[in-house]
């Protein structure tokens, strides 16, 4: 059994994902519940595009882990027709605090994420992070 393997990813979690076309970054907070291998959670986030910009996004999270692998969808509610569903798809660290990788909405939208343990590191940290992925 790997040390990953011991680790379960139920808790609140700061990421940051960005939009490379766009040169933007933006924050959320999720908290994951971890089941045998399901995953199932929320997150919110300010909304950054569109009518009711600065306003709060809510999303509902479902997906698996393996081992370090991380597979989730993001749905979001009434966030509108071009982003309600994107596909997340992760690398759990070693020591079970963080995870990163690609999240994607269409083949022409999609991005690197990191998500990092709350009581971890500081956020400063997770978008210098980011910034080289």
């Amino acid at each position: 059994m790997s040390e990953q393997d011991k680790v379960n990813l139920t808790g609140v979690w700061n990421g940051l994902y960005n939009y490379p076309q766009l040169g933007k970054s933006v924050s959320f907070v999720a908290t994951l519940i971890e089941t045998v291998s399901w995953v199932t959670g929320s997150t919110h986030e300010p909304r950054i595009f569109g009518d009711g910009a600065g306003t709060t996004l809510y999303a509902t999270l479902l997906g698996s882990r393996t081992s370090n692998s991380v597979l989730f969808r993001k749905t979001y509610e009434a966030a509108g027709p071009n982003y309600s569903l994107v596909e997340y798809e992760g690398t759990l660290s070693s020591d079970g605090n963080e995870i990163s990788g690609r999240w994607s909405i269409s083949p022409a939208w999609s991005g690197s994420f990191l998500m990092v343990r709350s009581g971890g590191q500081s956020v400063a940290r997770t978008r210098r992070t980011l910034a080289k992925v």
